[in-house]
């Protein structure tokens, strides 16, 4: 079966199926390959919070841009401190996070908007990005689910978000996209806590004493069907951040000295 993300070149997967659903709509995840970094980050870096050189970060950037039909000008990126605070996208956030990590939207790891010209984007390298689109209202968004964000409800957040602006839960779409696997991801007992009991019989496989496999798109999956949204409007993505080492960085894996991803969704003027 094919995924829900589609590999259109070596450097960038898309969501075709959103973007058939909506000509102007660009969303998607980028990989590592196709840039200029060095290791540890090599190659298209997109972090500008890690220990790489600045300038080749934002070369990364603007190829992608270029690519994408958006100008860095025009990129906006939260803070991601694996919170639940949201923000509601204006022209007046375009550049934020762009060209700076300190010019970042604070204390924010949810983006919402429907303006034009825009491109929300946030960072990646384990943590689930999930991407949201309502086709009536047009309102789109992306989040950053670290476990944190995860289990603070970040995608209820956001559905209750994207309620309060006029969307009819029946009618949001959802992607879950690449992050670590459950086989991949191993957390003690003080993460496990977190978990109401009714979701920990299928997110959560003991294999020692204090210590678990965490499955964070079922997860995530779970909370979205709590918030009301329609399994059928959910998809989620094969692709795993640490075991596809030739296309995606992963923390865990690189033992934190690795680059970052981005998701990245928006509309075309």
């Amino acid at each position: 079966m094919s995924d829900i993300f589609q590999m259109t070149d070596s450097h960038i997967l898309r969501i075709s199926h959103w973007e058939k659903l909506q000509p102007n709509l660009c969303v998607g995840f980028t990989t590592r390959n196709g840039g200029v970094s060095h290791p540890p980050y090599d190659t298209l870096n997109m972090g500008l919070h890690v220990s790489d050189q600045k300038d080749h970060v934002l070369m990364n950037r603007q190829q992608i841009g270029k690519q994408l039909g958006f100008p860095l000008e025009n990129w906006v990126q939260g803070q991601q401190v694996h919170q639940t605070n949201i923000h509601h996208i204006t022209y007046s956030d375009r550049g934020r996070g762009a060209f700076s990590y300190m010019t970042s939207i604070s204390q924010t790891d949810g983006l919402i908007t429907k303006e034009k010209g825009i491109l929300c984007t946030a960072v990646f390298a384990d943590c689930v990005p999930i991407f949201f689109f309502d086709p009536k209202t047009s309102y789109i968004g992306i989040a950053h689910a670290g476990w944190k964000g995860t289990v603070k409800r970040i995608a209820e957040q956001m559905i209750i978000k994207l309620k309060t602006l006029g969307a009819n839960i029946a009618d949001i779409k959802v992607v879950i996209g690449p992050c670590i696997s459950q086989d991949n991801y191993e957390v003690d007992q003080r993460v496990i806590n977190h978990i109401p009991d009714e979701d920990r019989e299928n997110v959560a496989i003991m294999t020692k004493e204090n210590k678990y496999l965490l499955d964070l798109k079922q997860l995530n999956l779970n909370i979205l069907l709590q918030s009301g949204v329609l399994r059928t409007n959910i998809d989620i993505t094969n692709y795993c951040t640490y075991r596809h080492s030739d296309l995606f960085y992963s923390h865990r894996r690189d033992h934190g000295r690795t680059g970052r991803m981005i998701g990245f969704i928006g509309y075309k003027m």
